[in-house]
């Protein structure tokens, strides 16, 4: 966690005195955040796709958010990235697909996370309509040129090289590619060669974010995914799947190689691995020990449904605090919680300064976006 504590502690140094501009010529603190991601991040860019498979805007998802609203949150509430940006003391980047670029407000941070989306591009195609990891770096490049033609060049290069790039991917390259066997990839490749691919690719992707000003960047790393319900249940005495945790451990070792790699190539590179296998092994080996009963399914029950996701006509647990997985493939609220504060702790130190909160995040506009991924 060195690193990534350098560049969390980095981050919160340099938002105690940045500023990103408003309407109307002022300036408020905080720490610019860009959100990239699968449904562990989406916070309702998906709800703009139509023909989306991937959509999560109805009950019982929501239903200890405020107010209970469903907001395409691929939980009962929070997102580990929601819990983080309250630690940064900033409301969590609104959704890509809600904003108007003719506004100001996607000047302080932007979600482009996608229900779906992978690393590879053949990721989630029977999702029909998503966002690629490409895809949202090219809606990324679009956020830049309207950033430089709102606060111009300077400030907008000054902006990005100070901001946080979060990143969550690589969960759905797995569990909705390389192991499903309709997917071509599982059967192309051994797992050593799919692993050279994810990592090619990754490398590609993280280079054209470093080339519009990256420098900043949090990958979170894969959980245990052979824990996840949906795994279990295809195991034969309802235990994790060691060889899909095995998978998951060797790609985040590929990963972690690749990330220090391009901080010693690339000037000025902070880029970092999130140690998210451990913290949530922990839970899931020891729930009662954090404050939760049940680890080994979900608080819907949809384990051995298809899709497994907690549908309208699913019946939610009675105590959703006490799971750690909310439907077959998502953490709880509760769970997403105690992960963000675990996270949080490995990687900052008592010294480092506390940013100050800002207004709140905008409320959703719909504006023409670059033409999402389709089947």
């Amino acid at each position: 966690m060195a690193a990534l504590r350098a560049l969390v502690v980095g981050i919160a140094i340099v938002a105690a005195a940045a500023h990103y501009w408003v309407a109307g010529g002022t300036a408020t603190k905080g720490p610019v955040t860009y959100v990239f991601g699968d449904s562990m991040s989406d916070v309702g860019n998906n709800n703009y796709f139509q023909l989306s498979l991937a959509r999560s805007n109805y009950p019982w998802y929501g239903i200890d958010y405020p107010n209970g609203v469903a907001t395409g949150r691929f939980t009962n509430g929070r997102t580990i990235g929601d819990y983080m940006a309250a630690k940064f003391g900033i409301p969590p980047p609104p959704p890509f697909l809600s904003l108007s670029l003719a506004d100001d407000d996607f000047l302080a941070g932007v979600n482009f996370a996608s229900g779906g989306a992978g690393i590879l591009n053949e990721t989630g195609v029977y999702f029909v309509e998503y966002f690629s990891f490409d895809e949202q770096i090219s809606c990324f490049e679009t956020v830049k040129r309207a950033m430089i033609a709102k606060i111009g060049k300077e400030a907008a290069e000054e902006t990005v090289n100070a901001a946080m790039f979060q990143i969550g991917l690589g969960s759905n390259d797995y569990i909705n590619n390389f192991l499903q066997p309709f997917m071509a990839d599982g059967t192309t490749y051994t797992h050593d060669q799919f692993i050279r691919l994810l990592v090619a690719t990754l490398d590609r992707q993280l280079k054209r974010l470093y080339g519009l000003g990256a420098r900043k960047v949090a990958f979170n790393g894969l959980p245990p995914l052979g824990c996840i319900p949906s795994q279990r249940v295809k195991s034969a005495t309802g235990e994790c799947i060691a060889q899909v945790n095995s998978y998951a451990v060797q790609f985040n070792a590929a990963a972690k190689k690749l990330l220090d790699g391009m901080n010693a190539k690339l000037p000025g590179a902070q880029m970092a691995l999130a140690d998210c296998y451990s913290v949530v092994k922990e839970l899931i080996d020891h729930p009662q020990r954090n404050g939760f009963t049940t680890s080994d399914t979900s608080c819907c029950g949809v384990d051995t449904k298809v899709g497994g996701l907690c549908l309208p006509d699913s019946t939610p647990c009675r105590d959703r605090k006490a799971y750690v997985f909310w439907d077959a493939y998502h953490t709880s609220d509760a769970a997403n919680r105690v992960i963000a504060d675990r996270l949080w702790a490995g990687m900052t130190t008592a010294s480092a300064p506390t940013p100050a909160p800002r207004a709140g995040a905008p409320g959703p506009v719909a504006v023409p976006a670059p033409s999402p991924s389709r089947a």
